[in-house]
């Protein structure tokens, strides 16, 4: 086993939720990713759609138990010493799969190694292993510190809420629901005067209706600014639901620039310009409201792409201008409208 040292930290991400094309839902999961030599962990195991136990939604005391499970406090949860890393971002059934692998102490240093996919109680490291992936030996203070950090916080961080405001309470009210069913919170009112500042403090973004006016905006800027809380402010581009959802969960990622999939979207000149940092499984969507008013989607891309820059061809309405293209990866989600 090689001596070498790898750096452990922790980094924020999350899975974007979405309104699917089909009328399903894809759920939101915030987590706590690994960093390993100062990459996501996660972008090394391939395009998987997984995250890590460290998860927003979950109890505290369950939170406080995966930790010290990762600090080996406990029993490992599977035979022979395995751990699950990441697993089903919609469930906690292992036969939907996770990666595990075992976590071990030598002297006293943590060592991650013998990584595998797994959907029963032993892995087939053979057939189902991460071959080339650790093992990882981390230095036992900074391992410890790093998580012992979460433990001091109190637990996961808060899940992630929306204040939605504008007078249109329909398509609001459908947008609410849409958002909770994904599993991100979200209110309704007309302004935050007389909002309480403990409840401020629990939004991570606020989305403003077209029909709000200006002063009505710097209102609520200022609301918000009194708490000391920095939120971000989402203008909703057209009264699209999907795409609306869509610019809340670009909005809401708090992951460090760096660590994204997803690096920029452009959409002029006929195509719409993706760069990834990663390979990643990249799906790109195009929408705008035609002249009835209904809104329209076209699926523009669905695939794998390679690290680098990509141009995807835009279908000839959506090359026209006032259309909204949306490009997602199981980490991250892009908008960006188009150039008339």
């Amino acid at each position: 086993m090689s001596a070498a040292y790898a750096t452990f930290g922790l980094a924020p991400a999350m899975r974007a939720g979405g309104v699917r094309a089909d009328g399903g839902y894809q759920l939101h999961r915030d987590f706590v990713d690994f960093v390993v030599d100062g990459h996501p962990l996660l972008y090394q195991l391939s395009d998987l759609d997984a995250v890590s136990p460290l998860a927003s939604d979950v109890p505290p005391a369950i939170f406080t138990a995966q930790v010290r499970s990762l600090l080996l406090e406990s029993e490992a949860p599977l035979p022979d010493g395995r751990y699950v890393v990441y697993g089903c971002p919609e469930c906690e059934d292992l036969a939907c799969g996770a990666v595990t692998a075992v976590i071990e102490r030598d002297g006293d240093d943590y060592i991650w190694r013998d990584f595998a996919w797994q959907t029963a109680e032993h892995a087939d490291l053979e057939l189902n292993g991460y071959h080339g992936i650790g093992p990882f030996r981390f230095h036992g203070p900074g391992y410890r510190e790093a998580l012992g950090a979460l433990l001091a916080d109190s637990g996961p961080p808060p899940g992630r809420r929306v204040l939605l405001i504008g007078a249109r309470v329909a398509l609001l009210a459908r947008l609410a629901a849409a958002l909770r069913a994904i599993g991100i919170g979200a209110d309704i009112t007309r302004d935050a005067e007389g909002v309480p500042a403990e409840e401020l403090r629990g939004y991570g973004a606020v989305a403003f209706g077209p029909a709000v006016g200006d002063t009505e905006r710097t209102a609520v800027r200022q609301a918000f600014e009194r708490t000391g809380v920095a939120v971000a402010y989402v203008d909703g581009l057209a009264p699209i639901v999907p795409l609306l959802v869509a610019q809340i969960e670009h909005a809401l990622d708090r992951s460090p620039l760096p660590q994204r999939r997803l690096a920029r979207l452009v959409a002029a000149d006929g195509a719409a310009g993706v760069e990834v940092i990663t390979p990643c499984r990249v799906r790109v969507t195009a929408y705008r409201l035609d002249r009835f008013s209904r809104p329209r989607t076209h699926e523009l891309f669905d695939g794998v792409l390679e690290p680098g820059s990509h141009r995807i061809p835009l279908d000839g309405r959506t090359a026209r201008g006032g259309s909204f293209v949306v490009a997602r990866t199981a980490g991250s989600v892009l908008v960006q409208a188009t150039a008339r």
